[in-house]
């Protein structure tokens, strides 16, 4: 658990909640007829509190298989399911998208038809080491000469990520769009803003 109060970020359906610091690591609390899913959540003070204040806490879902976070923990604490790397998820309003299924890198993401969001564990995001220049959206470093086909086919209107604040509207839709048609012609422009990255997590650390 980390004793540092984060950034929380007020969702139609919910909120996301990121931490201070240089991968600005963001976790959700997702509401859907008075249940509540958390994803991929970093315990910090006040999350739960205003979680259950929204609903009953029914589940804490895993995306990505390396980064388990604080779920086991909460799952614990609250006895609710950890479903972690799930096919599906009947019952609940979110489709599963395969992202990645390679060895060392087991990815899935959520689709939420009915508010037209997306929620990416770490194959894109919002942060400075994702984004290149003034970007809403970049994808991982690791992935930009490969960027994952499977988003390809999403519009949302709200993109939820695993490292950096949520964004709605043009910088979703467009943005995402942009960072995976992209992701292999802006490496120069990434590695450009590296010196600047690592600058500003030596301050943070």
């Amino acid at each position: 658990m980390t004793d540092r109060e984060p950034i929380i970020r007020e969702l139609p359906f919910g909120f996301t909640w990121v931490q201070r610091e240089a991968m600005a690591r963001a976790s959700h609390a997702l509401v859907d007829e008075g249940r509540v899913w958390l994803v991929d959540p970093v315990d910090a003070p006040g999350v739960l509190e205003r979680a259950r204040e929204l609903g009953e806490i029914a589940g804490v879902i895993q995306l990505l298989d390396r980064h388990e976070r604080d779920a086991p923990a909460l799952c614990k604490s609250l006895a609710v399911p950890h479903l972690r790397l799930p096919e599906e998820l009947p019952g609940t309003p979110f489709e599963v998208v395969p992202v990645l299924g390679l060895r060392m890198w087991t990815e899935r993401a959520l689709w939420w038809p009915a508010q037209r969001t997306l929620v990416v564990a770490e194959a894109v995001g919002t942060s400075p080491w994702f984004t290149a220049g003034s970007d809403p959206v970049g994808v991982h470093a690791m992935l930009r000469l490969t960027p994952p086909r499977a988003l390809r086919g999403f519009a949302p209107e709200h993109l939820l990520v695993g490292h950096g604040e949520p964004v709605s509207g043009d910088d979703a839709r467009h943005g995402l769009r942009r960072a995976l048609g992209r992701a292999r012609r802006d490496v120069p422009r990434w590695l450009a803003g590296l010196p600047g990255r690592i600058r500003a997590q030596r301050q943070t650390a």
